[in-house]
């Protein structure tokens, strides 16, 4: 058996409740969350 947890959906929930605990930090998680899903994307080609 084969267990395969996608990371993007990992990190978009990581995201969000670090949003929801503490709203200032919504332009970092943001900016990090957007590096992070576009290094994924160019090494997935």
């Amino acid at each position: 058996m084969q267990f395969y947890i996608s990371l993007q959906p990992m990190i978009a929930l990581i995201a969000g409740i670090l949003i929801l605990l503490v709203p200032r930090l919504l332009n970092y998680v943001v900016a990090i969350y957007l590096i992070v899903t576009g290094i994924l994307g160019l090494t997935r080609m």
